[in-house]
């Protein structure tokens, strides 16, 4: 199944159903009087989110949501039935634009959180409504209200607790492999990473937290460079950063230079993304020719006041510090934005 975070869509309401001209005849009942009955109400368009849409794939090929019309009211006082609602589920943290994308309509960022898309139109009125002392036999009646319409932009924003940030080929997709069930494609070539994949971390059963591998961030990505831009909204739920840094000497990489660029990124996108908590992961540390690197770049972080988890996602060296470190942010409660800063280059 494709990942489908982004898409547009038509809802259109039922139409609220006639009301009926009726007046009751029946034998010794000279003057029966009106028993027309209302219409129904149309049905609603309602957007649910729902823990099994895992993204917006569903939704890509049908584009078009109708609810259906309520029905006319008949004689003997019989009213019509209301027309039944249309639900479309979509997956938490899904946010529901106008279609020209310049108003949030609703953030359905919780299990069960709804958002009527569309009401339906209110059915009419029949002929024994309108029955008064001065008006005993009407000959009128309402027709139903149309239903209202319009076009949606659905934009999914992945929830998770941990963003996992880094250049293509760092080792963001082994990192979550060997700490989660999580089984993203691995290669070793970049941009494997087509799609963010979420992981659970499970320390035991009652430590749990959510980790996001979001792929395809390089320098420009906020600019439509390369895959960031269509995944940088995805890191905006995220509460703590974990930012991961190649100790390949081999791989062309610059570990501190890497680690203003993407904050760059992140100033260029949303300043507010800098405020979340972030963690400096060297990775690969398990190279014989890692060891000089990663005393440079640990050097390099302290003037910064930063700490620099050693670790190695392919042999699991390390990691058991990361995640308590993880966690230790996560217990903390959320502080205040700090005054923001542009990175340092070294």
């Amino acid at each position: 199944m494709d990942f489908v975070d982004e898409v547009k869509i038509f809802v259109k309401s039922g139409d609220g159903g006639h009301g009926c001209i009726s007046f009751r005849r029946e034998k010794f009942v000279p003057r029966g009087g009106p028993d027309g009955g209302n219409g129904g109400k149309g049905g609603d368009v309602v957007i649910v989110a729902d823990l099994q849409s895992m993204n917006l794939y569903d939704l890509r090929h049908k584009k078009h949501h109708r609810a259906k019309r309520g029905g006319n009211g008949g004689g003997a006082d019989c009213h019509g039935r209301d027309g039944e609602e249309c639900v479309i589920h979509v997956p938490p943290g899904t946010v529901i634009f106008n279609d020209d994308k310049s108003e949030i309509l609703a953030d359905l960022e919780e299990f069960g959180a709804r958002f009527v898309a569309a009401k339906g139109g209110r059915g009419g009125k029949g002929n024994a409504f309108f029955t008064s002392s001065t008006n005993r036999a009407p000959r009128m009646a309402q027709d139903g209200e149309e239903g209202e319409e319009r076009w949606l932009l659905l934009e999914l924003k992945a929830i998770a607790d941990v963003g996992l940030l880094g250049f293509p080929s760092v080792g963001k997709s082994t990192l979550i492999t060997a700490i989660s069930a999580a089984r993203p494609k691995i290669a070793p070539y970049p941009f494997t990473t087509l799609v963010p994949h979420l992981g659970a971390v499970d320390r035991d059963p009652t430590r749990r937290f959510i980790v996001a591998d979001i792929p395809g961030l390089i320098e420009g990505a906020h600019q439509g460079i390369g895959l960031g831009l269509k995944f940088l909204r995805h890191i905006e739920r995220t509460r703590v950063l974990i930012h991961v840094l190649d100790m390949d000497r081999h791989s062309g990489r610059e570990p501190v230079s890497d680690f203003d660029v993407l904050n760059e990124e992140l100033r260029s996108y949303k300043e507010t993304l800098l405020d979340k908590p972030q963690i400096v992961a060297a990775n690969k540390c398990d190279l014989p020719e890692a060891a000089e690197r990663l005393k440079k770049t640990v050097a390099a972080f302290r003037r910064r006041k930063r700490k620099v988890f050693a670790i190695s996602a392919k042999d699991g060296t390390g990691l058991a510090e990361l995640l308590d470190e993880v966690e230790r942010v996560l217990s903390e409660p959320d502080r205040p934005p700090a005054r923001r800063r542009s990175p340092k280059r070294s």
